[in-house]
């Protein structure tokens, strides 16, 4: 198993409920992360529709396994099979009649690796009117080692990352809609789940202005001692970095946080 990885992350603006230009903007960044190489593309929160909760009606699809399933979750599926490499972002899906903000992933062949369903709803862009929160933390187990899934608001849950690095995990995927005026709390969280957890966080911003929000993008990669390997600004900016997944081990024996672990006094605690 190879622990090296190339990663582009894709930092575009998402116009609200017109996934067809959205989808055009994505292939565009996918084509060219191809071009150079990476093995995944990263693609922000709900980057086919931007916040149209209240259209999910039309807008969401179901969940494909395959190109052939069709729908928008089949078009996603269908470039990384175009190109070659993995493929992840979230977007809207219809379940059973409910609604779900997923972050898939899609393998070079097409085929559907795993896919999460934020668990966290964000009340102040109105989510918890209009989606159904998960109910699963995903962990995959990837060619360069396992990953764990998160959206946006998640990332205020220190629990379920560290659920993650205790099961394993030395990745964390992230996509988000991160807003103005929070710009200081997405850095410092970023660095902070990497450093608590001593792994790499990958986490993709959009920018742009939907209704009120303004979404400033600092798309990053954070390696386990808390840098910032490549981050963007506040413009469409795609990001291309290789990481080298043994780094998160090399920290792990340096500060052995994990094997100082008292969790039997954190359950006498309640905590």
């Amino acid at each position: 198993m190879t622990t090296e990885i190339t990663l582009s992350l894709a930092q575009i603006d998402c116009r609200i409920a017109d996934p067809e230009a959205n989808f055009a903007r994505a292939a565009a960044m996918v084509a060219e992360a191809a071009r150079r190489g990476s093995n995944l593309v990263l693609l922000p929160e709900l980057w086919s529709t931007a916040y149209a909760l209240d259209q999910a009606a039309t807008l969401a699809s179901p969940l494909a396994q395959t190109p052939a399933d069709g729908g928008w979750f089949g078009r996603v599926a269908q470039m990384a099979a175009d190109h070659g490499l993995y493929v992840a972002g979230s977007l809207l899906e219809a379940r059973a009649g409910r609604f779900s903000n997923c972050l898939s992933l899609y393998a070079p062949d097409g085929t559907l690796v795993g896919a999460y369903r934020k668990m966290h709803l964000f009340r102040l862009m109105d989510e918890e009117k209009y989606l159904t929160a998960g109910e699963e933390s995903v962990i995959l187990d990837l060619p360069w080692g396992k990953t764990g899934l998160a959206i946006c608001y998640d990332l205020r849950f220190p629990e379920l990352l560290r659920g993650y690095a205790l099961a394993g995990a030395r990745l964390m995927l992230i996509p988000a809609e991160w807003p103005h005026p929070r710009r200081t709390h997405w850095q410092t969280l970023l660095r902070a789940r990497a450093i608590e957890n001593q792994c790499f966080v990958a986490a993709f911003n959009r920018i742009g202005t939907t209704g009120p929000a303004t979404f400033f993008g600092s798309s990053a990669v954070i390696d386990p001692w808390g840098e910032a390997l490549v981050e963007a600004g506040e413009t469409e900016a795609l990001l291309t970095v290789r990481i080298d997944l043994a780094l998160v081990d090399t920290v792990r024996q340096r500060i052995p946080v994990f094997e100082d672990r008292r969790p039997e006094l954190y359950a006498r605690s309640g905590l």
